[in-house]
């Protein structure tokens, strides 16, 4: 009688025959992986804020239309948003253009923030202009100063010098904005991984690889672009600035304490900047509770579906959920659970604080 082989013999036998997996089934690279989670927790859609907001960094661009500033007031009314501050005003009569066609439309949802001019930053009446020009802006509207990234990083002068964000021609500038009582919102630089080697120890190495043109080299470097910054705001103490994106600190937020600590007219805000707090959800409740008099809320884009995010990062107490830009943050984010009345600061009070001219009949309790 011949032996009957046994199970494990059976499936040795199956397992040699059987076809070599695929390349395709078994290589893939970082970009194409994306699990969605198997994780089982509670979840709270948040789509419209618990109070009225500012959004204090947003931008709009391109042929301001009446019917498509009614429709981003509706978007806005969904959102429990107040007020929406364009950053993006220009200056001169492309600013009065602008402030028209916002507040002129809906005057106490719309605030406009004049931008600079560099390109005659040569002559030796610069300075002087610079100031008169933001004067002139404020006369016709507008409600504070805003500065692209491009000074420190792409701003040069006839000669091909590179204009530093601390450049002393442009103190009667920031002097100015103290005088009249108007915040200037400055953003200086790019996250510091963009300075970093493009390698596997990079945590923006995926942003990286889908957009190389943001990867820096050389000079100037991230810390001597935040040391010109922090200099404009040790040497104009009289006048408020908000630094843009949590000043590119939100990974360290003891550092950004001490500027905070130090400098008691500066501000700052989240936009862009989400997916850091809400990885640390205990240690940047705690920072919202220090700062609370200090953080304002911001997003920087105008994508009404992603404000829940914020919102939940802020508001609730979730665990475990996705950031809604891969590329920026592969890791998920928790609630920071913060209790109301630090809300109340971060969505509307901060703002009304130190914006001149926002409608109290928008915010509650007026």
């Amino acid at each position: 009688m011949t032996p009957r082989p046994s199970p494990f013999a059976l499936l040795t036998v199956l397992a040699l025959c059987a076809p070599a997996p695929s390349a395709e089934s078994q290589e893939m690279g970082f970009e194409e992986y994306d699990p969605p989670s198997t994780l089982k927790v509670p979840e709270t859609l948040v789509t419209s804020a618990r109070f009225p907001f500012v959004d204090i960094h947003n931008h709009l661009r391109g042929d301001l239309t009446p019917d498509r500033v009614d429709a981003i007031v509706a978007e806005m009314d969904a959102l429990n948003m107040a007020v929406f501050v364009n950053l993006s005003g220009g200056t001169g009569a492309r600013l009065r253009t602008t402030v028209e066609a916002l507040k002129g439309r809906h005057p106490d949802r719309f605030v406009v923030f004049a931008n600079p001019s560099f390109e005659d930053i040569d002559d030796p009446g610069y300075p002087q202009r610079a100031a008169d020009r933001l004067e002139e802006d404020f006369r016709n509207g507008a409600q504070g100063l805003k500065i692209f990234k491009n000074l420190g990083m792409s701003v040069f002068d006839a000669a091909g010098n590179r204009v530093p964000v601390d450049d002393p021609r442009l103190d009667p500038m920031w002097a100015k904005a103290g005088e009249l009582g108007i915040p200037v919102l400055i953003h200086t630089a790019d996250p510091a991984p963009f300075w970093e080697p493009h390698d596997a120890e990079n945590e923006r190495w995926l942003e990286l690889k889908q957009f190389p043109g943001r990867k820096r080299d050389g000079e100037p470097t991230w810390e001597q672009l935040i040391d010109e910054q922090t200099n404009v705001f040790r040497k104009h103490p009289e006048t408020t600035f908000i630094a843009a994106h949590f000043m590119w600190m939100a990974n360290d937020l003891e550092r950004l304490g001490r500027v905070l600590d130090e400098l008691p007219n500066v501000y700052t805000e989240l936009g862009a900047i989400i997916y850091e707090p809400g990885r640390q959800p205990r240690f940047a409740a705690r920072f919202f509770e220090r700062y609370q008099d200090r953080i304002l809320m911001g997003k920087d884009v105008w994508e009404p579906s992603e404000y829940s995010v914020y919102f939940r990062v802020l508001e609730t107490d979730d665990e475990y959920f996705d950031y809604y830009r891969r590329r920026h943050a592969f890791w998920k984010m928790y609630g920071l659970d913060l209790p109301d009345d630090i809300l109340r600061k971060v969505y509307y009070e901060n703002a009304r604080r130190i914006v001149p001219g926002l409608d109290p009949a928008v915010f509650p309790g007026n």
